[in-house]
């Protein structure tokens, strides 16, 4: 029987799902599991990372019991939530404490004091990265330092850390494999991008034991297989890539200038910069796209750290009721020139601002704006903060916004054909809406099939991304920049 199926798993932040794909990058079975999220103080995001494991299995489990092909499955491609955090007991396999989210801000002051003692240049010329919560290394330390005698055991060798990529390919193998891919260790403030190791300086500088990391691998690559056990039948794991890396790859970007943007609870937009590790001088993220045969490709990549988040905001905040679908009805509905700017900067803002201290504000208000005018102006910032990024990279890439200059765009919101055109009506660039929404799991197995042998390459993988729709701006340029100013002019107001 022949073995031409991948099996995707996602493990995102709010849900973990797992696909099982064709060679021609049909989906032919999914299971999804949603995730909790704790918030025990201002500024604090957690997960349970047993919850997440067991989420897994359950997902891969029900996927290809669906699909009645076990046997038929080449490989296992894993994505995941980047930047989350997870320390773990090295015998026992038990979390020593929550995993912490990449939302999570409560290092602010840390990364606060690193800057003011002038470390940022130095970190971000190493890592591409900047001094910020959102990353991985402030995360690790915090544990360490507040988990009773966690540094002394970590010191010792007792204890394991990774990103949820890494945690859960050490549990699928039985604690046989503890790495990473590259694109996931490049968002950690601890991996030097250029030199594709673990930084010593920066280990230092963040006071995180090397002993506790993972081998780095490719995201093609031998990630050892999955324990019998858990279907039946040990399965290889040969592609790993970060969620927003995975969907650059399921979105087709594979050349230089190529980008998309990823609308799920925050928004990541990557464009493809090539083998040349750009440096932004918008404050934008030096990134590894991918790591392929031992070739590194980078990406200049801004981060929103609240994008779908804010409109469930709309139902949970706001009580409008019955999901985003009656939040969009609602804004459909909105006085048209309303004037009210919404700025969701509920855990800070991300790129280019980079100000965990900022949080939200609503701006514009009169008599006669209701819900509607909130609820259009909401869905706006999410275009809006798009616009912010495209502005940032146009600086830093110019080539790459010629008159052909289009947004890829898939994830949650992207399914909405109205967003989509706002998008496009408020960037002033054409946005390619793809037919299949789950391109992050799709990057995920088309990264597994190259290192199964089922593609002969990235380039020739990359021909499966899914057919598009092309929106291009209606809007007339002027009400476009009228709106852009407003939001310009909002968003110093909520810095504090």
């Amino acid at each position: 029987m022949a073995q031409d199926l991948i099996l995707a798993l996602d493990q995102g932040t709010t849900s973990t799902r797992a696909i099982l794909f064709d060679r021609a990058g049909q989906a032919l079975a999914e299971a999804s599991r949603p995730l909790r999220q704790s918030y025990p103080a201002d500024g604090w995001v957690e997960h349970d990372a047993e919850e997440i494991y067991a989420a897994c299995v359950a997902v891969l489990r029900e996927a290809v019991e669906a699909s009645g092909r076990v046997a038929e499955v080449a490989a296992i491609g894993v994505t995941n939530q980047r930047e989350t955090v997870v320390v773990w007991d090295r015998k026992t396999g038990r979390p020593i404490h929550p995993a912490i989210v990449w939302q999570d801000r409560r290092t602010a002051d840390v990364c606060a004091r690193l800057k003011e003692d002038g470390h940022e240049p130095r970190v971000a010329d190493v890592t591409g990265l900047l001094l910020d919560p959102y990353f991985s290394a402030t995360k690790i330390a915090w544990i360490l330092d507040r988990v009773p005698g966690a540094r002394a055991r970590a010191e010792a060798g007792e204890l394991l850390a990774g990103t949820m990529d890494c945690w859960v390919i050490w549990r699928l193998t039985g604690g046989a494999t503890h790495a990473t891919d590259a694109t996931n260790a490049s968002r950690t403030l601890l991996f030097d991008i250029g030199a594709q190791t673990w930084s010593p300086e920066m280990l230092e500088l963040f006071d995180v034991p090397a002993n506790l990391l993972p081998k780095v691998l490719d995201c093609v690559d031998d990630y050892g297989a999955t324990e019998a056990r858990i279907l039946g039948r040990e399965v290889p794991i040969r592609g790993v890539a970060g969620d927003q890396q995975a969907a650059l790859m399921g979105q087709g970007c594979v050349a230089p200038g190529q980008m998309k943007a990823t609308y799920g609870t925050g928004c990541f937009m990557l464009i493809n910069t090539g083998e040349e590790k750009c440096v932004s001088r918008a404050r934008l993220l030096t990134t590894v796209a991918a790591r392929v045969d031992g070739k590194t490709t980078y990406a200049l990549e801004g981060s929103i750290f609240v994008a779908g988040a804010a409109i469930q905001w709309l139902g949970e905040g706001l009580g409008i009721t019955g999901g985003p679908r009656a939040a969009e009805a609602l804004a459909k509905a909105a006085k048209p020139d309303h004037g009210v700017v919404v700025v969701p900067a509920f855990t800070g803002l991300g790129a280019p601002w980079w100000d965990a201290n900022a949080r939200g504000g609503i701006f514009g208000l009169t008599r006669d704006v209701g819900l509607a005018e909130i609820a259009a102006a909401t869905f706006d910032s999410c275009a809006l903060q798009s616009r912010d990024l495209i502005e940032a990279m146009r600086a830093d890439a110019a080539s790459a916004f010629g008159d052909a200059a289009q947004l890829r765009i898939d994830g949650g919101m992207s399914k909405s054909p109205w967003f989509s055109q706002r998008l496009a009506d408020l960037t002033g660039i054409a946005v390619r809406r793809a037919s299949y929404q789950e391109t992050t799991a799709l990057g995920a197995a088309l990264f597994a099939g190259v290192g199964a042998g089922l593609y002969d390459s990235v380039e020739e993988a990359a021909k499966v991304s899914p057919a598009a729709e092309t929106l291009t701006p209606s809007i007339k340029p002027h009400e476009r920049e009228a709106a852009y100013a407003r939001w310009l002019d909002a968003v110093p107001r909520v810095r504090l």
